[in-house]
Formats: structure tokens, sequence, C-alpha cells
């Protein structure tokens, strides 16, 4: 069987990864979250560009586009569909809807028995400055926008003062101890998992505390850390979220201990990919493909396909 892989990807470059899906004998599309129509009249119910008899094999999430409310929630509500129709979807519309949202990857951490800033996810100024009221006794907090990336709009709150107004913050404060670390220069450690397994790491180091590559941190091999510990903290962290592949973001402290920041279900690669001689898109590409060969082992030995398939109407 030649596997039909769909990438959906708005505004990351996918060719190195459709390239290496292709060396495998894949056939592959891309195409946008936003083209996907919901259509009843269809026999799946939606209108895939490429796919007017059937459905792909499975598909790769690698971007999803800035949109409304509603656009944001009807294009997950396409991953859940594709899901629900049995399509294998990386990463599903539930773990990008838990990394996507910093208090419940927060939350998941935690409860995984994780180590986790104290972090509080609260609406409304009054609710944000009573818990500033009682955590800046104890430690500086870290300002994070809910939905956000690249280190955007991250803020340290010193005071109530550095508390910004809640227009600036959709009235969602997002707030987190502040972690002590050595610097400057600063240090966090990215680790990519893919499959259950971490399969390259890189350390971070910029001369501001947000160590975003895109902010100006330099990637570099990673140095003085226990790698084992780190790749198991990675691998905990992605299966917590329900995340096949992920970029987890592990921070040093200061004392030794390492804290586990987040998980960015939708994670680029160029920097990473700059300091390991492992192919980032290429251990996709081939996890993907062996997880659509032991799902066709298992229809195989089932006798009966593993994809549901919605009856015509009559």
């Amino acid at each position: 069987m030649i596997p039909n892989i769909l990438i959906f990807n708005d505004n990351s470059d996918s060719r190195g990864l459709a390239s290496r899906l292709r060396r495998r004998g894949a056939v592959v599309a891309t195409t946008s979250l936003a083209s996907i129509a919901f259509d009843t009249e269809r026999p799946h119910g939606l209108a895939i560009p490429g796919f007017e008899h059937g459905l792909p094999d499975a598909v790769l999430v690698r971007s999803i586009s800035a949109g409304s409310f509603e656009a944001i929630t009807r294009r997950l509500g396409v991953l859940h569909a594709l899901g629900g129709l049995a399509v294998p979807v990386w990463n599903s519309a539930q773990a990008i809807e838990r990394c996507v949202d910093k208090s419940m990857t927060t939350f998941l951490l935690q409860r995984a028995g994780l180590l986790t800033p104290p972090t509080f996810a609260v609406e409304g100024l009054a609710a944000a400055e009573a818990i500033a009221l009682r955590e800046l006794a104890v430690s500086p907090l870290v300002l994070k926008p809910l939905f956000g990336a690249r280190g955007r709009g991250i803020r340290l709150v010193q005071g109530l003062a550095d508390l910004p107004a809640a227009d600036e913050t959709s009235d969602v404060y997002y707030l987190q101890h502040y972690v002590p670390r050595a610097g400057p220069p600063f240090r966090d450690v990215r680790v990519f998992v893919c499959a259950g397994n971490a399969v390259a790491m890189m350390s971070r180091r910029g001369a501001d505390w947000i160590t975003n590559v895109n902010r100006g941190a330099a990637p570099e091999p990673v140095a003085g850390h226990d790698v084992a510990e780190l790749e198991r903290l990675a691998v905990a962290a992605a299966r917590a979220v329900g995340a096949d592949f992920a970029g987890v973001d592990i921070l040093p402290a200061a004392d030794g201990r390492l804290f586990v920041l987040e998980v960015n279900s939708m994670p680029a690669w160029s920097g990473l990919q700059s300091v390991t001689a492992v192919n980032i898109a290429d251990v996709i590409a081939e996890s993907l493909l062996a997880c659509l060969a032991h799902r066709a082992q298992q229809e195989a030995s089932s006798g009966r396909p593993l994809r549901f398939v919605a009856p015509a109407n009559r």
C-alpha cells in the first residue's frame, strides 16, 4: 500500500518533511486547515482538496495560522473529525489544545508528577493582584500570554505595578514563579520528542533571560547536564499531553533542579537542526510511516479495517 499523507501547514516550511516522506514511497499533499470544509453531502462529512473520493492515510499538523475564535474552533473541529474517522493525526486536536493552552499544559505536567514552577491562571486584574500580593513575598513572577509562543508577550512581575491592564491580556493572567538560574548568559534546554523517544536536544544561550532563538538566543549542544534525565523528563512531558512529536522546554535552575516549562505541539526545529546530526524531518517521517505499517499489520491480523467509514446516504 502506498500511503497518502496530508500535511497541514499555514506558516512553516514543510518541504523537507514532505521530501523525506516521498523518499520513503509516500504520496504527499500540503494544504491549510482553513481549506477543509465540513460537508454533510460527502461520504465522510469532510471536503478535502485532492481527496474527493476518500481520506488521507494520515495527517501531519505543522502549523495553524492565527484566526478568530470561531475559525480556530472550526479548524480544530476538522482535526477532531479526522480523528473520529480513525485517520491518524499527528498531533491530535486534543494534544494541540492541551499545548496551546499553557494553563492546561502546566496542569497536566503537575498531575504527571513532573517538576514545574508554581503556576496560577486566573481571570480579572483583581484576582491577579491577589495572587501577586501573596506570591511576590516568595518569588518574582513571570507573566505569559495563555496562548503564545516564541517568547512574545512575556514579562517579569516584581510588583503590582508590573501587572498589565486587562485589555492587554484578554483579562486572563497566567503567572508563574520565576526560576533563578545561572547567568548571564542564560540557558535553557529544548528536547525534541517523537513517537515516545527523545531524538535530539539543544541548549539555547542568550544574554536575555527569555532564551528563545527568535529573540537572539544561540543554539548550541547540551553540556553539563544529565542527558538521560533530560530525555526522561521530555518523554514524560510529551506523554502527559498526548503528543506524538513535540518540543519540550526544560529550565535548569541555579540549584540544579530541572523544571519542565512548556510543551510545543507544533515545534520549529531549524535551530535544533543546526546543532544535531539527527535529521528531524527524517525521524518524523520514519516514525509516522512505522505507525501506519503497524496499523496495517493490526488490520490484517484482525481481518477488519480500523478506520470507520460513514455509510453513504440512501
